[in-house]
């Protein structure tokens, strides 16, 4: 659901802002669906910020920080190495259980703290979390970004507007990124 509000809010953001803001415009190309490579293709990801909505919702053991299954994580790797390869940042968001917009320390409803680790060892690269999704943490992390990087970002249902399509939370998130892959199918198509 908020896939789908945040690229119409990309679509209505003007094609010029100031140097320092990360903008999208309404062209062919921000709307047409392309999978990575045809972007890859269409446009120079070196150095460019791209948001990827990943499913990282995966069981965790009895002590809620081992994941117990990690057929979600081991999924994204081939997209985001690609991505890396074309030497794009690579952002990740994703959502955890069902925490209805209340933060969470811990457990199936917490916090991506426990995917951490194995997503390192998975991708083979240093993989930074901010504690929040949108805001001025989540901003200033993903414009300090560099070649090649890997950002996660916290738990997008700590925000209740995650399940409402709220357009405030995916201008938040559209300000990360120059651009948006969907690779949560799943979850775009109302499971998860």
């Amino acid at each position: 659901m908020l896939a789908r509000a945040l690229l119409r809010q990309a679509a209505r953001r003007p094609a010029f802002a100031a140097a320092s803001t990360r903008c999208y415009s309404a062209t062919a190309l921000s709307l047409e669906k392309l999978n990575v490579a045809g972007l890859a293709d269409r446009v120079n990801l070196s150095g460019r910020n791209v948001l990827v909505r990943v499913d990282l919702n995966v069981p965790l053991a009895k002590d809620d920080v081992t994941v117990t299954d990690d057929t979600r994580l081991r999924a994204i790797v081939p997209t985001t190495k690609f991505l890396l390869d074309e030497g794009a940042n690579v952002i990740l968001c994703s959502h955890f259980g069902r925490p209805k917009g209340k933060v969470v320390e811990t457990g199936k409803n917490g916090r991506l703290t426990p995917v951490v680790e194995p997503l390192k060892a998975l991708l083979g690269t240093d993989v930074r979390k901010v504690d929040d999704c949108v805001g001025e943490s989540a901003e200033s992390a993903a414009a300090q970004l560099t070649s090649g990087d890997v950002l996660l970002l916290e738990n997008t249902r700590f925000h209740a507007g995650e399940t409402k399509n709220d357009p405030t939370l995916a201008a938040g998130l559209g300000k990360l990124a120059d651009y948006f892959v969907m690779y949560a199918f799943g979850i775009l198509n109302g499971g998860g």
